[in-house]
């Protein structure tokens, strides 16, 4: 995930402290994992020193006092990254594929493996499905997102449960 554009993009409303950044991220993205303080001023300290951001202090002593603000650099960094579309992920070599090879190969059942994977995947659909009722739009949409994921896998297993026998003969000697 692109930390540091996402940050830069909430900067383009105004000035803001790192804890109010962390504040916005955590609200708007963080709804599966919030990010650490940590992380927010490293990636902070990574824009200071690109000039994507600058420093704006208040009066007083600490880091807690620092404004950052975007310069004209970050808001073409932000504009260029919406503007690129992301590269698709195709997963030709996916943990999946290994693994029902690996147990044909080893002999293990390739089908309990695949049995087992499509309950853990309708599981964690169940849950999504769940957290969608009780959820915002935000979480609706991020659901959605991960929903149609996992149904493409599913098909995936069972499309692969039916090709076992013919996998099983490509992989003799």
């Amino acid at each position: 995930m692109a930390i540091g554009q996402i940050l830069l993009g909430l900067l383009e409303s105004g000035p803001r402290h790192g804890y109010d950044l962390k504040r916005s991220y955590d609200e708007r993205f963080g709804h599966a994992r919030a990010l650490h303080y940590g992380q927010v001023y490293s990636t902070l300290a990574r824009l200071l020193k690109n000039g994507l951001v600058e420093v704006e202090s208040e009066p007083g002593d600490g880091p807690d006092r620092k404004r950052y603000a975007i310069t004209a650099a970050g808001v073409t960094d932000v504009a260029d990254w919406l503007a690129k579309p992301e590269q698709p992920e195709p997963y030709l070599q996916s943990t999946l594929y290994n693994k029902v090879v690996l147990s044909l190969l080893t002999g293990r059942s390739a089908a309990d493996l695949l049995d087992s994977q499509r309950s853990e995947h309708l599981r964690l659909m169940r849950e999504l499905t769940r957290r969608k009722t009780t959820g915002d739009l935000a979480d609706q949409l991020i659901c959605d997102h991960a929903l149609f994921h996992l149904e493409a896998d599913l098909r995936w297993l069972e499309l692969t449960a039916a090709r076992l026998d013919q996998l099983t003969a490509q992989l003799r000697p």
